[in-house]
């Protein structure tokens, strides 16, 4: 019966965001009998999926993979937003800029018309006659994607979350870690209100407490740190820097990115380097003035005309990373019926559909297809620069602006 969960589901899904709560969607649209669990709620300040906006874009690299998952993403957030009746999809487009003829951004281009997903290539005499708000005689060229954009990202977790509930999934607000073991087998997990709760198989997309709740495992292999976010005003009656008249975009071998303003919130700029350590549940969600300080010095040189505009809004989230940047998509090892799924680094946001369609796949018992072994706890994951971060995570090819 629509709306009926027995007290024994057959998954139990900790962790709301955007992966734990695209799973028990998945999940229950196989007709399962799922239960969702989460400390804060679906698209709270602290989880990674929190903050307004996310991009979603299918430039990767030469690595085609994430390219068709961010394609097949897309997809499955459009219809949701159509079945909720909310925009949860801004198509503003996303923009890359290339400081050299070859490198990630002429790379991503190249593999963009391999699929045959629309790209275009811009000279820097382009940008400024399409977008004169930005300063672009510094760059080599830009890569444009025309149908990619941004996601509401705190609207569109609350909507999976409200959805999987109206298809007859249950939601649970409780802070739940691993319980008994018996045989090899996980068998409940221990609530914050002292309660039990017992299911056949149990997903902790926890996110950023992955490292907390399994620290054997997951506590070298993903690092959890602090990372700033503001949304700087524009002057009164200004659109230039709205989604309507900006794409997103990426500074990649600068490490910043942006996305246009949405909703009069300014337009949001994050530098994209690896903040300190963080702690999820402790820490203090307080912009680091130094952030700032770097946001005002790139603006100057990007986008001149907001370099004394106000900091209207700001926002904290954290990166969960990964070695290599890859997901962590994997039966633990030494329980049979627990799986582990996070490990976003920084990029994971968009692709929330598609990972939850490929956990419900191995739940069922499905082998890793061609090129997800890379999800694996005993994959070799070598260090690498960030699929998000330009060179070390630092600041680089700056010239003294």
């Amino acid at each position: 019966m629509i709306g009926h969960v027995p007290a024994r589901p057959d998954v139990a899904v900790i962790g709301a965001g955007v992966m734990g709560a695209w799973t028990a969607l998945q999940a229950r649209r196989q007709g399962w009998q799922v239960s969702l669990i989460d400390a804060f709620g679906a698209g709270h300040s602290r989880a990674t999926s929190g903050d307004e906006t996310r991009i979603i874009r299918s430039s990767h690299g030469a690595d085609p993979f994430y390219s068709r998952w961010s394609r097949e993403a897309l997809e499955a957030w459009i219809a949701l937003g159509d079945t909720v009746g909310e925009r949860l999809f801004v198509q503003a487009g996303a923009l890359w800029f290339a400081h050299a003829r070859e490198g990630f951004e002429a790379d991503s281009e190249a593999t963009l018309r391999e699929l045959g997903i629309p790209v275009e290539h811009l000279e820097p005499a382009e940008l400024a006659t399409r977008w004169p708000q930005l300063r672009s005689e510094d760059l080599a060229f830009a890569v444009f994607e025309p149908e990619a954009g941004l996601l509401m990202a705190r609207r569109g977790v609350a909507a999976v979350a409200r959805q999987f509930e109206a298809e007859g999934g249950r939601f649970e607000l409780a802070w739940a870690a691993p319980g008994r073991m018996r045989g090899g087998r996980l068998l409940d997990v221990a609530r914050s209100d002292g309660s039990r709760t017992e299911a056949d198989q149990f997903v902790f997309a926890a996110g950023p407490w992955l490292p907390r709740l399994f620290p054997e495992v997951a506590g070298e292999l993903i690092r959890v740190t602090k990372q700033d976010v503001m949304f700087i005003g524009p002057a009164a009656g200004d659109p230039r820097f709205g989604a309507d008249r900006l794409p997103c975009w990426v500074d990649y071998s600068a490490a910043f990115y942006g996305l246009p303003a949405v909703d009069g919130r300014g337009m949001k700029l994050a530098p994209d380097r690896y903040g300190p350590v963080f702690d999820p549940s402790h820490g203090e969600r307080i912009v680091d003035p130094e952030s700032v300080r770097l946001a005002r010095r790139y603006l100057a040189r990007r986008f001149p005309d907001l370099t004394e505009a106000p900091v209207v809004e700001t926002r904290v989230c954290q990166y969960e990373t990964t070695p290599d940047t890859h997901f962590v998509i994997d039966r633990h090892p030494d329980y049979e019926n627990v799986w582990l799924v996070g490990g976003g680094s920084g990029h994971g946001f968009k692709h929330g559909p598609v990972i939850g369609r490929h956990v419900v796949g191995r739940l069922a018992g499905a082998s890793p297809g061609a090129g997800e072994e890379r999800f694996g706890l005993g994959h070799v994951r070598a260090p690498k620069p960030g699929m998000r971060t330009g060179g070390d995570g630092m600041v680089v090819g700056w010239p003294d602006w």
